[in-house]
Parts: C-alpha cells; sequence; structure tokens
C-alpha cells in the first residue's frame, strides 16, 4: 500500500518544455517543489522536456535557467535534457511492444475529429481505435508510404494489471481510471516517445519519491500509474496543486501569454519580494487561484 505521508528522503523535480517563456504559474508550481525538497533535506531536480522537435528552441532553454536563477532556486546535479534519452525510451516502447500492447495508428488528426464515434475528454478527441485491428500486411504495406505514431491498447493494458491506485498528498487515494484517457499515443510521428511515456520512465531513473505538478495533469497520472505497473516502475506521491488564472478566466498557458518571468525582471521586480508572495499566495494583479 502506498503512504500519503512523505517520502524519508524526498526527490522532486521541475520539468518544463522549452516551448516558450516561464509564467508566473511555472515559478509558483517550481517554488513549492523546490521548497519541499528544501524544508524536508531532500533533493531538487531540473528536467527539460524537450522531445517536440518542432516547438522546442534554445533560446527557450536559456530563459528557464535564467528565469529559475533570477527567482532564486536552485536545483541539484546536472540538468536532464530529454533529448539526450531517446534510446531509453525506445526501449521502453520495445518492452511494451514485445508484450503486445502497442500497435501501430496512422490517423491524422483531422481523420480522428472527423469520426463520428469520437467521445471527448479532457485533452480532446479521444481515439476511437480505428488501427488497433488493422492486420498485419496491412500494417506491414502502409509502415512503407505513411508516417505512424504507437498507440497502447488500453482496455488490454488494464485487463494486465487490474485494479490501480495512487496517493495524491492533497486528495488521498486515487482510483486510477486510464481506460478515460483512450488509446494515448506513446511515440509520435514526429517524435520517437511522448508526453506521457518519457515523463513516467524519466521520473524512476531520476529517483523522483514526489511529483508536484497542476491539477490539470491529475488525468496524465492514471496513465502514468497504468506505465509504472507494466515497467515495474516505482509510484512516487503526488500532489496536484490549483491552478493560476489570469483575468481572462483562462489557465495560465504559454500560448496564451500569461505574466511571464521575463517581463517581471525586466519590469525591476525584486525576486526576493515576488518568492515570499508567492510562499503567501499572493499574485500580481489580476492572477488567481482557481481551485476546481
Amino acid at each position: 500500500m502506498i503512504s500519503t505521508t512523505m517520502p524519508p528522503h524526498i526527490v522532486t523535480r521541475f520539468a518544463p518544455s522549452p516551448t516558450g517563456r516561464l509564467h508566473i504559474g511555472h515559478g509558483w508550481s517550481a517554488l513549492m517543489a523546490h521548497d519541499r525538497a528544501r524544508k524536508n533535506g531532500g533533493v531538487f531536480r531540473l528536467r527539460i522536456e524537450d522531445i517536440d522537435g518542432a516547438r522546442s528552441r534554445e533560446e527557450h532553454v536559456t530563459g528557464i535557467i535564467e528565469d529559475l536563477a533570477w527567482l532564486g532556486i536552485t536545483w541539484d546535479g546536472e540538468v536532464v535534457r530529454q533529448s539526450d534519452r531517446l534510446p531509453v525510451y525506445a526501449a521502453a516502447l520495445d518492452r511494451l511492444k514485445a508484450m503486445g500492447l502497442v500497435y501501430p495508428c496512422f490517423c491524422t488528426r483531422a481523420d480522428i475529429a472527423a469520426s463520428a464515434s469520437a467521445p471527448h475528454g479532457p485533452e480532446g478527441a479521444i481515439y476511437p481505435g480505428t488501427c488497433r485491428a488493422l492486420p498485419l500486411a496491412e500494417q506491414v504495406a502502409r509502415f512503407e508510404t505513411t508516417p505512424c505514431a504507437w498507440r497502447i491498447d488500453m482496455a488490454k493494458a488494464v485487463a494486465l494489471v487490474g485494479r490501480l491506485t495512487w496517493e495524491d498528498a492533497g486528495h488521498g487515494t486515487i482510483l486510477a481510471d486510464p481506460l478515460g484517457a483512450g488509446d494515448v499515443v506513446l511515440a509520435r510521428k514526429d517524435a520517437p516517445t511522448s508526453y506521457h511515456l518519457a515523463a513516467t520512465v524519466d521520473d524512476a531513473a531520476m529517483k523522483i519519491s514526489f511529483v508536484l505538478r497542476g491539477r490539470d495533469l491529475m488525468g496524465a497520472t492514471d496513465i502514468h500509474r497504468l506505465l509504472q505497473a507494466l515497467l515495474d516502475l516505482p509510484t512516487p506521491l503526488y500532489r496536484h496543486h490549483s491552478l493560476l488564472i489570469g483575468p481572462d478566466g483562462k489557465r495560465l498557458a504559454k500560448r496564451s501569454g500569461g505574466i511571464q518571468l521575463a517581463e517581471m525582471r525586466d519590469a525591476g521586480v525584486d525576486p526576493a519580494r515576488l518568492r515570499d508572495d508567492l510562499r503567501r499566495g499572493v499574485f500580481p494583479v489580476g492572477i488567481s487561484v482557481r481551485d476546481t
């Protein structure tokens, strides 16, 4: 049974993707993970999730490091970059292939969105399983001409491992529901892995014992718990914190702007005061917390 008490040797992490500059919400989340490790005599790691070759930018990696340093957040050990670990993810995918739990998918996003049978979940249209039962001969023929992603056969995987739970420090024991996400992608057409597979493998390799991240990723944790069971990986304790929203009522995101830490630095904001404010839950004008 997994305990909701803090692990005896706590290792936390902050794992941004370098697709834009950090905003105030990133700073708040990173600071919470940093402080939790420091207060418990633990370790705080930094991981750059740069598997998206089309959107990741080296200047954003530099910016992330600058922003965290300005805010007074220090990390232990070398920065881990997912782009350096592609063979590790390939090995994990190969293991799932050998178990008969993944299959190639040749569908485009337009194909999935156009499917009348595709229900919708938090991340958009849920894959309707179009390629799940493609005959092997057809798969081989399409490999020659069509890029493919690799999806997990979620129903088959769940049947193999049975009932799964995970622990959230704020919500207690959570019954995992990976079936609700459908057959998610584990290796993309344009990248040899996906967020779900890479993050799960890396958290185990980095010995992360406490994952602190936004509430919008609670559904992802169900998927990660399944992958941990399939790959014989340990399950950390989680905490999914509230999200920050802007004046428009939408959660802060890189693609929708938000108050960037770089903008605050350029405006002469005192980082020590900002740290104290964030720790007390005091945010810039127009920024508030969404608890649901």
